[in-house]
């Protein structure tokens, strides 16, 4: 027997202290890394402000902490093969801290944007990474709940990420958004260097390095998510340079898929050979949907509670919050039915059941109406939560039930890349899709704006006759009335097509269904690999 397959045979049936130390170094360093990716867009008008730049400068603090991120996620897999999952993981655990604390003390929009995408680039690790080697280090009948305990800060760090962001931006300044994650790193870093090991005999891969198909990746996915992040602003094709990026993104992706599934590509920085497994391709299909729900709902959800619920920031994050909770009891539920070696619960019956909850929810707060309180969309938000905590974790246990946890990692590193790619397209998608929706509603409605129409000369005398009773003059309560009954009409078609935004949600679940009838439930007999601590 090879001591790859020693190393996969080799299992611990009774849970020990380290195991759990080590769980609590990934998960706290997985939260860190997700939080920074929502954390700082609150801070931005005051980076602004502090760096001297304008609001559309200072959001590549956002976009290249993103950009980096997505790119060398994909090839988490290869470093991890190449220098080993201790080393890999606790250097990327110290580049992302380091990072943080140049982010906190930048004087320059350019100091920050470069310390930013060092920030990404380390923070790749902190989730696909940490969650293959807890593949690799829990015994299968604790999976589920491992799992569960790791994905639940994933979901929910995006939604608190903007509260806390707030909370330190109104109490102290946006320099401490990136100066939290010190002391959290230094902790997370020794737990993993101190406690972790790589599995005994394992061999590290010394082979040729795969230059061009880091380099074709790196420029695919740069170009790629540069366009999903400003291609809304700069109205997309119509745009030289975003066309341009697009004929190079897809060029390059392509020539690297051509590169990497080429026989003479020995040492491939991706081996897509893994998605051969179909339980593995489905559930990579369904976690960029899962990314376009969790994140479009996360971009949608503030603009629409402020700009038309007049909720403030505080308002809103409490808001959010019982979602989060809801994610939180339904991923620890879910992992407990899936745990133990006598678990009987089909995790396909849990995923049908978050999927009907979750398209509930978005087809409430597709019907709402500017009238709507904090009561109307707390209760669709829980519901929404509870359905994510049902769609992950299952998901998860399928896609990695029935593979050798040999390509765990690189299983990971894709799902991963699924998530981001997916939120990406959710909020690009989205916030055109809303802008156009908005003209469209707006130009509806204002057809109905005229002299003669028995309604609107109705509303305008009540108006006016309103304006007049507080002393205005009658031409300028005239001009009053009109400009209120265009601020009306806004806010309608706005409520009107957040209603379209929350239902194109609804219905890309929908279409993308079908991926779950390819599912097959985890195989009993197969056991993930282990490691001696």
């Amino acid at each position: 027997m090879t001591s790859q397959a020693m190393a996969a045979s080799h299992t611990v049936d009774e849970p020990d202290a380290t195991r759990w130390i080590i769980l609590f170094g990934l998960i706290t360093s997985a939260i860190m890394e997700v939080l920074d990716s929502t954390i700082v867009n609150v801070a931005l008008p005051q980076m602004a402000g502090n760096l001297g730049a304008t609001f559309q400068e200072v959001a590549w603090v956002a976009t290249g902490y993103i950009l980096s991120n997505v790119v060398v996620l994909p090839m988490t897999a290869f470093f991890t093969a190449r220098f080993g999952r201790r080393n890999y993981l606790t250097t990327s655990i110290i580049i992302f801290t380091i990072a943080s604390f140049f982010c906190g003390t930048s004087h320059s929009l350019l100091e920050i944007v470069f310390w930013r995408i060092i920030q990404g680039a380390g923070g790749a690790a902190l989730l696909s990474t940490a969650q293959a080697t807890l593949r690799q280090v829990f015994p299968r009948e604790q999976q589920g709940m491992v799992q569960a305990i790791f994905i639940l800060g994933i979901i929910v760090a995006p939604t608190l990420g903007p509260t806390l962001g707030g909370w330190i931006t109104d109490n102290y300044t946006w320099n401490w958004c990136f100066f939290i994650n010190i002391p959290v790193g230094i902790l997370a870093a020794f737990l993993i260097f101190t406690f972790l090991h790589d599995p005994p005999g394992q061999e590290r891969n010394r082979g040729s390095v795969d230059f061009l198909g880091i380099g074709l990746l790196a420029v695919g996915l740069a170009c790629l998510q540069y366009v999903l992040e400003e291609g809304q602003q700069n109205d997309w094709f119509n745009d030289p340079l975003i066309f341009r990026l697009s004929i190079i993104s897809g060029v390059t992706l392509a020539l690297m898929l051509i590169w990497e599934l080429h026989p003479r590509n020995h040492s491939p920085v991706v081996d897509f050979h893994v998605l051969r497994n179909r339980d593995l391709a489905s559930a990579i299909f369904l976690f960029v949907s899962l990314g376009f729900g969790l994140y479009g709902g996360v971009y949608l959800f503030p603009l629409f509670a402020q700009s038309l619920l007049g909720f403030t920031p505080t308002l809103t994050g409490l808001a959010l919050l019982p979602g989060g909770i809801g994610t939180g009891i339904s991923a620890i539920v879910c992992g407990r039915l899936l745990s133990g070696p006598r678990s009987r619960i089909d995790p396909r019956i849990l995923i049908f059941m978050g999927f009907t909850l979750f398209c509930y929810a978005m087809w409430t707060l597709g019907h709402l109406s500017t009238a709507a309180g904090e009561n109307d969309v707390r209760m669709a938000l829980l519901i929404r939560g509870l359905g994510l905590g049902l769609l992950f974790t299952p998901i998860n246990n399928v896609a990695f039930g029935n593979i050798d946890a040999r390509i765990a990692q690189q299983a990971s590193s894709l799902i991963n890349l699924a998530r981001q790619l997916g939120g990406s397209f959710g909020i690009a998608i989205l916030g055109t899709y809303l802008s156009n929706h908005i003209t469209q509603h707006r130009v509806n409605l204002i057809r109905f704006i005229y002299p003669g129409n028995p309604a609107f000369d109705v509303r305008v005398h009540a108006l006016a006759a309103n304006l007049m009773a507080h002393g205005y003059p009658a031409d300028v309560a005239q001009r009053g009335a009109l400009a209120q009954i265009q601020g009306i009409v806004m806010r309608e078609a706005s409520a009107l097509a957040y209603n379209d935004s929350w239902r194109l949600i609804l219905i890309s679940f929908v279409l993308t269904s079908p991926a779950i009838l390819l599912l097959r439930r985890p195989r009993a007999g197969a056991r993930p690999a282990g490691d001696a601590h």
